[in-house]
């Protein structure tokens, strides 16, 4: 397996190594993280039989909501930061929550759940804080990873539409890295997306935040040619 970058490349959560424990309270007071979750819970619409990914799932609050939302869906939860998955492991176990977490990065996931292994792929606050050749090996990794027909749901930081809202974004390329997000605050995200191969690609949302807009996006995988399925199906 080949990793994208080393642990200690990857952006911390809240962008500092020490900050890990006020994740959870800070996403929660600065995000209006109860509104966007839901909301993209609601887009997502997760199914039991699903096998669901959530590509830096963090301190694991998405792959838990979803899991409950569709209780008999695979629940596969990624991140490169131990620290945070030891604080998804404990949270999931108190929760009675059968999520299963692994390390990796976002460029890694083809390799940790197999290609075309997933229904549907999840993230949310993650790609902006990526270096821009992290973004589009990641979007790569997860392309390949979704099974033909499968589908992309993001939640991140998005264009930042207004001189309010470019403003209060400030405080999240503070943390971040004015270099790592600035394609995402120019409103750029869907066109690499689009550019990883998949179809459909829309804003489905914009949810004002205190520390600016986040988007929510959705994109699909195409469904394999009629022509190559009946090929395969006749080597079957």
């Amino acid at each position: 397996m080949t990793r994208l970058a080393s642990p200690a490349e990857f952006t911390p959560a809240l962008g500092r190594r020490g900050l890990t424990g006020l994740y959870d309270a800070a996403i929660a007071l600065m995000t209006r993280e109860t509104v966007w979750r839901e909301a993209l819970v609601a887009q997502l619409a997760p199914r039991d039989g699903e096998i669901i990914v959530d590509v830096g799932c963090g301190t694991g609050t998405l792959a838990i909501l979803i899991k409950a939302a569709a209780p008999g869906a695979d629940m596969i939860g990624i991140d490169p930061d131990p620290e945070v998955l030891d604080l998804a492991r404990r949270k999931a176990l108190a929760d009675m929550a059968d999520v299963k977490f692994r390390e990796g990065f976002a460029g890694e996931v083809a390799d940790l759940i197999g290609r075309n292994g997933a229904d549907r792929i999840v993230s949310s606050l993650v790609f902006h804080q990526v270096p821009i050749d992290g973004k589009r090996a990641g979007l790569a990794s997860i392309y390949a990873a979704l099974r033909p027909g499968g589908e992309l749901h993001i939640a991140d930081y998005g264009w930042q539409r207004t001189p309010w809202m470019r403003l209060l974004f400030r405080q999240v390329q503070a943390l971040d890295g004015v270099e790592n997000t600035r394609l995402n605050a120019a409103g750029g995200l869907p066109d690499l997306i689009a550019a990883a191969g998949f179809e459909g690609v829309e804003e489905r949302a914009v949810i004002a935040t205190p520390t600016g807009s986040i988007s929510l996006y959705r994109a699909g995988k195409p469904r394999a040619p009629v022509a190559r399925l009946i090929q395969e199906t006749a080597h079957v």
